[in-house]
């Protein structure tokens, strides 16, 4: 069933999600092949050599973690109400706290402003996927519109 048939389908950003992905499995590989290939250094002992390729692996291996994590941010709407999953932070909301549903300014993701004034960014509608985004913040903005009736 498409989002066009189902207004609970959940939202999830495409070019961000698609470039994270990317930049994650490269950053594994580029820092992997690094750690494996990369040349040792004769001034130093061998358990220096090891300390450094783990730390190359490490450090390719957390940032491949950082950005698969990017491309699995969205949020999940239901009958009861909205769940955002950002970057770091899950937000469970009523449908009653979101008083408004835009794209704020400059602002790269639609942003709710809710009920106590503060705002809150959806980071799942990306302004960088162009009509899609537009298309996803009115599907949003329609269901806060039919649940506040």
């Amino acid at each position: 069933m498409s989002a066009q048939q189902d207004p609970y389908a959940p939202f999830r950003p495409v070019t961000g999600a698609r470039v994270a992905r990317a930049a994650a499995i490269a950053s594994v590989v580029v820092f992997g092949l690094i750690a494996v290939l990369g040349p040792s250094y004769a001034g130093s002992g061998a358990a220096m050599s090891v300390l450094n390729r783990a730390f190359i692996a490490g450090f390719g291996l957390a940032m491949g973690a950082f950005l698969w994590r990017y491309a699995l941010i969205r949020a999940v709407p239901s009958p009861s109400g909205l769940l955002v999953v950002n970057l770091v932070q899950r937000h469970q909301l009523d449908w009653a706290q979101v008083v408004n549903v835009g794209f704020s300014g400059g602002s790269p993701w639609v942003v709710l402003e809710l009920d106590d004034t503060d705002e809150l960014a959806v980071m799942a509608i990306q302004r960088a996927d162009g009509a899609r985004a537009r298309r996803e913040a009115a599907r949003l903005a329609a269901l806060v519109e039919h649940h506040h009736r």
